[in-house]
């Protein structure tokens, strides 16, 4: 096990107590409360969260100051995959292993549980962030991360892409905003959770946007080799829709290479903290899927 992979693990139940905590269930908000609880309970990796509380310990933070900002990543990762697997979307029926939240409570309550868990993400970062915390600043980070300029300016762009000819500068785009801009975010949003200074905060967003590129870059060579099993919804999704991938636009060795590369270079750019040897474990964690 690599250190990110036990750095994940410690952290993990922490995450996963605030989340049973704070999302509402049956009984606060009925099926509405159900369907939220469905996807975010239904597992993951928690990987973006783990990146918020390893960004505050890393800037000398303590990990209770950054678990709203954790959790906030999550449920807006949550929200989003609600939505991408809608039947206007991407049409998906399997989502972590399980039937996605409309197949299960129908498309309208897909998109009203969507809309609850973004809501709710706010909420959680308004209401129990420190109050000695950026929290305009953070509020607004992940706010662009998340909308027009970031998330969901990037599913606008996937979905207008579909059946196009592949063009790298294309799929670049809409992987800077479909998923790099969560994953930069999400450290960017741990080093404010510490107090750090801007400076270290955009160093971290900048590197993490890289290492989302190259989450991404591997996720687009999982669809055209990986499984069911292994991806927790059908394979070969991407090539049925038309998707513009990385490895549609450069083929499958060099989008290897490029997320390779991305990775190293991420890496080389880390600030000086206390928990260099995690993140250097991001190689493994992040590239070990390709092997």
């Amino acid at each position: 096990m690599s250190a990110f992979e036990e750095f994940l693990a410690e952290c993990r139940p922490a995450v996963e107590a605030a989340l049973r905590e704070w999302v509402p269930g049956t009984e606060q908000a009925g099926d509405l409360g159900a369907a939220m609880r469905h996807i975010v309970g239904a597992g993951g990796k928690r990987f973006r969260p783990a990146l918020v509380l390893l960004a505050c310990e890393h800037c000398g933070g303590d990990r209770e100051a950054a678990l709203p900002a954790a959790c906030a990543v999550e449920l807006v990762h949550a929200y989003s995959l609600v939505h991408d697997d809608l039947p206007c979307m991407d049409d998906a029926q399997l989502r972590r292993g399980q039937p996605c939240v409309h197949v299960v409570w129908g498309e309208a309550m897909g998109v009203l549980a969507g809309d609850g868990l973004l809501t709710l993400a706010f909420e959680l970062l308004a209401r129990h962030t420190p109050a000695d915390r950026p929290l305009g600043a953070m509020i607004t980070a992940l706010a662009e991360a998340a909308g027009w300029q970031g998330m969901v300016g990037g599913q606008v762009a996937d979905l207008a892409g579909e059946g196009a000819a592949p063009d790298l500068a294309r799929v670049a785009a809409i992987h800077a905003g479909k998923t790099a801009a969560m994953i930069g975010v999400s450290l960017r949003l741990g080093a404010q959770a510490a107090g750090a200074p801007a400076a270290t905060a955009a160093t971290l967003a900048g590197l993490g946007h890289d290492l989302g590129l190259a989450f991404q870059i591997v996720d687009d060579l999982l669809d055209v080799d990986g499984t069911e099993s292994d991806l927790g919804k059908p394979a070969g999704a991407d090539a049925v829709h038309g998707k513009l991938t990385w490895p549609g636009a450069v083929g499958r060795e060099a989008a290897a290479r490029d997320a390779r590369a991305l990775v190293t270079g991420a890496l080389e750019r880390v600030p000086p903290g206390r928990c260099p040897e995690v993140f250097a474990a991001l190689d493994r964690v992040l590239l070990e899927r390709l092997s």
